[in-house]
């Protein structure tokens, strides 16, 4: 069946036009003349029976379905662009995966076993974009995502398979500095630290230090940090206790930057899971990430429990 798309030449005279609200900086930036972009964005105009811009005497401005359409296209334009830089840098090989990631989880856990999955499969191009909530696959250009939440949300999430990667435990960690020359701490001893919280879990103390049955009146008090990679960073400078996966701070604990405060782990609800929607069940890429994504989980999982 015949596409009824109009001409992508007309599409990209328009799309920088709507950019530029200018057919003279478009006619620039596209090595055209004035006129061919005028005579492109007619035709486009004229195939959708939609005007799309309103002549003034000072030039054009866009009318409100133009600019939603400029939108639109834009990020359809920018979507071909990236698979066909994508195909260009790797001619004749397997192809590229776009990625959703929660940010800390990527940066920190993901990122520095990249090294591991480019030598294992040079041909696979990984491309990572930032999303902390459930999406529809069928609304995005995305082929997976590694997201963080409980298994009720994760069960949610409509048209996806799922598979656990990793749960996130939460121990007590501090500079090494803020508890030198003292005695291993007690839960009962971190009481006389100032806590560092996340903002986004006001009551990750409070459960923690009700789980190791020990009372504390002020357990909500300290600075807030949105994420763990602040936390981590706050914790490192001296600031006072914070509650991290181990996971999220494998480099610093390596380096001596932060140190187990009290080598109690709180079990969160949380955990760390690979998900695919459904339709790319059986797609050779995705299994062949999904499958690399999976064993350095477990490897991971093991290091830890062994350590």
């Amino acid at each position: 069946m015949k596409r009824k798309i109009p001409s992508t030449q007309a599409l990209v005279c328009f799309e920088a036009a709507a950019r530029h609200e200018s057919f003279t900086k478009a006619a620039q930036e596209l090595s055209l003349t004035q006129s061919a972009v005028c005579r492109q964005i007619a035709s486009l105009e004229q195939f959708l029976g939609v005007p799309l811009f309103r002549r003034t005497r000072r030039g054009v401005l866009l009318t409100e379905s133009g600019a939603a359409y400029g939108r639109r296209i834009g990020q359809r334009l920018d979507a071909v662009e990236r698979d066909t830089q994508a195909l260009m840098a790797h001619p004749g090989v397997a192809g590229s995966l776009d990625l959703a990631v929660v940010p800390t989880f990527a940066t920190r856990w993901l990122v520095p076993r990249l090294p591991r999955l480019a030598a294992s499969s040079p041909d696979l191009v990984l491309n990572l974009e930032t999303r902390t909530r459930p999406f529809l696959f069928s609304d995005s250009e995305f082929d997976a995502a590694l997201y963080a939440g409980t298994a009720e949300q994760v069960a949610n999430w409509p048209g996806t398979d799922a598979v656990e990667l990793l749960r996130e435990d939460l121990v007590p960690v501090c500079s090494p500095a803020l508890i030198a020359g003292r005695r291993q701490p007690t839960p009962k001893d971190l009481t006389g630290f100032a806590l560092l919280q996340q903002s986004t879990r006001p009551r990750a103390w409070r459960e923690w230090f009700a789980a190791q049955g020990v009372e504390h009146p002020r357990d909500s008090a300290g600075p807030r940090y949105e994420l763990f990679s602040m936390l981590a960073m706050a914790a490192a400078q001296g600031m006072g206790l914070a509650l991290m996966p181990p996971l999220l701070i494998e480099a610093e604990l390596a380096r001596g930057e932060l140190v187990i405060a009290c080598d109690r782990p709180q079990r969160g609800e949380r955990a760390y899971y690979f998900v695919m929607p459904e339709r790319k069940a059986g797609d050779p890429l995705v299994e062949r990430l999904r499958h690399w994504i999976v064993a350095e989980a477990n490897a991971s999982a093991a290091q830890a429990g062994g350590a």
